[in-house]
């Protein structure tokens, strides 16, 4: 590979622990080193955190006050409130799970929603197909090109944009992401810089020395412009970050994300969209052994809640801005199986959490869990369409205000069928 060709070829950000997906267009049209340097303000910013492998939401936010609950899950039911590993009351009805104790502040103080039997209206039980759908918003459709977020991301786009609007922690871009809106993905903060020598000896000196070499090829006049960016984030000096309030991240590459997304809301670099997952691909998915108040989903659900809390710890009053999303393909079977686990379902519950959310409340609209009740007579309905969801944190905290564009597949975008979870 030759230094022209480099250039043309767009492949030019790998980090020391994975790749930056970053094309030289992207950064030619929108690196402004004196625009980063002075910041861009308040931005309004959502995190999605995905939960890869549909985590069992029954146990999650446990419906504790419906009996058929323990009828159907007799070794790997959540023991009611008040109880030795019992859920934590949220309603007199739904729960937490004990691991997330610490989510308890948040609900008492109205930041943290829930919405339950909530999920897609396709009903594969492929953990692919079912992600794929749900990060693309066009259930049952594989054809659509473009990522939800990323659609959200083109309805308000201008040339002021930041070139660090939109990150995914990840070492690719994920599918909600996709689309023509620039995005960028990176694995490490603290190791985020242009490495080219990698690839060949003849740029071992790295991109900088490589656009000198060669100044006048595709990047132009521009390419300095895109170092003193890259640079920027550098003199964030995220080897030295301090959580602040006394937040305490896991030692988790889940964690990790988190605290290097709340460093980028904190250096102003115009984050408005990040994207992280919870690590572990398929984590979730707890066919066997998945255990009540304590065991496999409970450790799961421990890093999940302490991460989520740090975060928002972390940025205290900034959460004012910041809203949290988190969502899973699908839910998991009402049943326990013969392996002390549960297999693929349909409904499944989200979380929201931020300072603008209409708190302390659970959004469901509760079938019950009788078998007559069930979709299919094995899974939890699904009642809330997750587009209603992601719609309205789009249109009300993002500005997104044309639904049927974000959701072009969806007959009800139109009416705007939103549950009331932000203010």
């Amino acid at each position: 590979m030759n230094r022209r060709y480099f250039l043309k070829s767009g492949g030019i950000a790998l980090a020391s622990f994975g790749l930056m997906s970053v094309a030289p267009n992207f950064l030619q049209q929108f690196a402004n080193a004196q625009t980063l340097t002075k910041g861009f303000g308040k931005k309004k910013t959502l995190i999605t955190i995905f939960q890869r492998g549909a985590v069992d939401g029954l146990n999650m936010v446990v419906p504790f006050g419906e009996s058929e609950y323990y009828n159907l899950r007799p070794g790997i039911a959540v023991p009611k409130p008040n109880q030795t590993n019992g859920a934590i009351d949220l309603d007199g009805f739904f729960g937490l799970h004990p691991s997330l104790k610490p989510f308890e502040t948040f609900w008492k103080n109205k930041q943290l929603v829930v919405i339950h039997s909530v999920g897609s209206p396709d009903n594969t039980r492929s953990h692919f197909d079912a992600q794929d759908y749900m990060e693309a918003g066009t259930p049952g459709i594989k054809a659509t090109r473009d990522g939800w977020l990323n659609r959200t991301l083109q309805a308000t786009q201008n040339e002021k944009d930041s070139p660090f609007r939109a990150v995914a922690m990840g070492g690719q871009t994920p599918r909600s992401l996709i689309g023509r809106a620039p995005t960028i993905a990176m694995t490490n903060l603290a190791d985020f810089s242009i490495r080219a020598g990698e690839y060949t000896k003849s740029v071992s000196g790295g991109f900088e020395d490589l656009y000198q070499s060669n100044a006048k090829d595709s990047l132009g006049e521009k390419g300095e412009e895109t170092f003193e960016a890259v640079n920027f984030l550098k003199t964030v000096n995220p080897a030295q970050y301090k959580p602040e309030n006394g937040a305490v991240y896991p030692n988790s590459s889940f964690g990790r994300s988190l605290q290097q997304i709340a460093q980028l809301i904190k250096a102003g670099v115009g984050l408005e969209v990040a994207f992280t997952d919870t690590g572990n691909e398929l984590r979730w998915d707890t066919h066997a052994n998945q255990g009540g108040g304590r065991g496999q989903l409970a450790n799961y659900l421990r890093e999940f809640g302490a991460a989520i809390t740090a975060f928002a710890t972390d940025l205290g009053k900034q959460m004012d801005d910041v809203v949290i999303l988190t969502m899973s393909e699908f839910g998991r079977t009402a049943r326990q199986n013969g392996s002390g686990g549960t297999d693929h379902g349909h409904g499944n519950a989200m979380f929201v959490l931020g300072n603008s959310v209409k708190g302390g409340k659970v959004y469901a609209d509760w079938k019950g869990l009788k078998s007559s009740q069930l979709n299919d007579g094995r899974d939890l309905a699904v009642t809330t369409d997750f587009r209603d969801v992601l719609g309205e944190i789009a249109f009300k905290h993002l500005g997104n205000k044309d639904l049927k564009k974000l959701f072009p597949s969806y007959t009800d975008a139109s009416t705007a069928k939103f549950k009331g979870v932000l203010s």
